[in-house]
């Protein structure tokens, strides 16, 4: 009897790796330059924001390797703006395999998922040449990187457990989703440094303080203090609470566990909604 549990989670695994496979090869499928659109995708949104708000609206002139730091802000929300968007829409478009196997829910939407963690594994390759051809030197604080991915993956996992188990039975989430990250996005400093922010009159530094609560500012942010230069202000160097400064942190955990929750007591209905 013990060994049945072992033999379920080696069958989920098998499960997870096959529909990862599956959905990485269909993302590219019948497109001309297949799966260079990984890396092309956000070069060409870089490019576009750089062009606008450096070289014309002057943003950036501040901050050491603005390039490569714009560049890793853009990466980051793609990798977000992704993960969210595959994760919500995976229980419904795998309608079909729900109702035929009987199998753990969230392996659909964690393979949604991954699919766009091979990708931003694929652009921080992309970042890390353009960082070096740019002078950044390589430091011990580049260890660090992964465990803000993991917590940026972490927080995106839990938006997609609670979205897309409400998805299911009311699909105007989609939509909805679709219209508060356009606005979110000018909410996280991506394309403005937060020193623009942070000098915006006297409320300025309160505001700073706020945008530095969402965790994904957090982790754009504690990436580019990492990797790029330690000139980035993150939530550690301008916050002076340590109790704070763990909000982020803890709103990724409350997300996950209230959305694995939720999502655990809607699945028993996903095959007869779907």
């Amino acid at each position: 009897m013990g060994t049945i549990p072992n033999v379920f989670c080696r069958k989920n695994r098998i499960l997870l790796g096959e529909l990862v496979k599956t959905d990485f090869k269909l993302r590219y499928q019948g497109s001309v330059l297949g799966y260079l659109w990984a890396v092309l995708k956000p070069l060409l949104m870089f490019a576009i924001l750089y062009l606008v708000f450096s070289k014309i609206l002057r943003f950036g002139d501040d901050i050491p390797h603005y390039p490569v730091y714009l560049l890793t802000g853009t990466v980051l929300w793609n990798f977000f703006t992704e993960c969210t968007n595959q994760g919500i829409q995976a229980i419904v478009q795998r309608g079909d395999l729900l109702r035929k196997i009987s199998f753990p829910k969230y392996i659909v939407v964690v393979s949604a998922t991954a699919t766009a963690l091979i990708n931003l594994a694929i652009n921080l390759c992309v970042i890390i040449v353009f960082a070096l051809a740019n002078g950044v030197m390589p430091t011990w604080s580049w260890l660090l990187v992964p465990f803000s991915i993991l917590e940026l993956y972490t927080f995106s996992l839990g938006i997609s457990f609670l979205l897309g188990a409400i998805n299911v039975k009311y699909r105007d989430i989609t939509s909805i989703w679709d219209v508060l990250i356009q606005a979110l996005f000018y909410a996280v400093p991506i394309i403005y440094p937060l020193s623009m922010v942070l000098n915006a009159g006297s409320y300025g530094p309160f505001i700073a303080q706020v945008i530095l609560l969402n965790p994904i500012a957090q982790v754009i942010q504690d990436v580019r203090h990492n990797l790029i230069t330690d000139a980035t202000i993150t939530t550690w160097s301008l916050i002076e609470n340590p109790l704070v400064c763990v909000v982020p942190i803890l709103l990724v955990i409350l997300v996950l566990v209230l959305a694995a929750l939720f999502f655990r007591k809607r699945s028993r209905y996903f095959a007869e909604e779907v």
